[in-house]
C-alpha cells in the first residue's frame, strides 16, 4: 500500500516511542501540573499540530536541507532552546508572584490560566523548533517506505497522521492523569508552590539540554 513497508513493526515503535518518556511529555506533563488537565490536553494537540509541520516537510524533502545543513540545525536548535527557558523563567517568576499574592491573602492561589489559544500557540512552536525532532522524522519515516515507491510522498503523509493520531491520544492521556493528580493538591500551598518551581525549572533544564545538544 502506497510503497509503505514493516506497517506492524511502525506501528509497534510508534507506541514504544510514545510510552518512553522524553521532552514532549515532559512538556505536556508540565503544563498539567502548572495549570490542569485542559491546559495538558491543549498543550498537547499543539505538538501534534508541529509534528504536522514536521510531516509535511518530510514528505516534500524540506526536512532534508535542514538535516544536512550543521548551520540551520544551530539557528532552529538555539531558538527552540531560547523559547523553552523563556516559558521556563516566566512561570517561575509567576510562581513567585503568585506565592507571595497568597501569602498576602492567606489563602492559596493557582497560577493565572493562559488563554488556550496561547496553550496551543506554544506547544506548537516547542515542537516545531526542536531539531532533534526534525532529525527523527527524516531518520524514522524512510524506514518504512520502499525506494522504489511512486508514492512515496502519500506514504510519508499516511506513515506521518498514523503516528500523529497515536500520539495525540498517548499525550492526551498523559495529561488528563498529569491534571487529575495535581488537582488533588491543588488547595495545599506548600505542595503547590512546589510543583510550580519544579515545572519551570524542568522548562528551563529542557531548554538547556537542546541549546547543548548534538546532532
Amino acid at each position: 500500500m502506497l510503497g509503505i513497508t514493516g506497517f506492524t513493526l511502525f506501528l509497534i515503535a510508534v507506541f514504544l516511542l510514545n510510552v518512553t518518556p522524553g521532552p514532549d511529555t515532559a512538556y505536556i506533563v508540565g503544563r498539567s501540573v502548572a495549570q490542569g488537565r485542559g491546559a495538558g490536553v491543549v498543550s498537547a494537540l499543539g505538538i501534534s499540530a508541529g509534528c504536522i509541520v514536521h510531516t509535511l516537510a518530510t514528505a516534500f524533502g524540506l526536512t532534508a536541507i535542514l538535516a544536512a545543513s550543521a548551520t540551520a540545525f544551530t539557528v532552529v536548535k538555539i531558538a527552540g532552546a531560547i523559547y523553552l527557558i523563556y516559558l521556563g523563567v516566566r512561570l517561575l517568576f509567576a510562581t513567585h508572584e503568585d506565592t507571595a499574592a497568597s501569602r498576602e491573602a492567606q489563602a492559596p492561589q493557582r497560577s493565572a490560566p493562559k488563554p488556550l489559544h496561547r496553550l496551543f500557540a506554544q506547544g506548537f512552536i516547542t515542537n516545531v523548533l526542536n531539531p532533534k525532532v526534525v532529525l527523527f522524522f527524516v531518520s524514522f519515516f524512510p524506514q518504512f517506505v520502499a525506494a522504489d515507491s511512486q508514492h512515496k510522498t502519500l506514504a510519508f503523509l499516511t506513515l506521518g497522521m498514523v503516528f500523529i493520531a497515536m500520539s495525540t491520544v498517548w499525550n492526551s492521556f498523559v495529561a488528563w492523569i498529569a491534571g487529575s493528580v495535581t488537582e488533588r493538591f491543588a488547595g495545599k500551598t506548600g505542595v503547590r508552590k512546589w510543583l510550580d518551581r519544579t515545572v519551570g525549572g524542568a522548562f528551563v533544564g529542557l531548554g538547556i539540554k537542546l541549546a547543548t545538544s548534538h546532532r
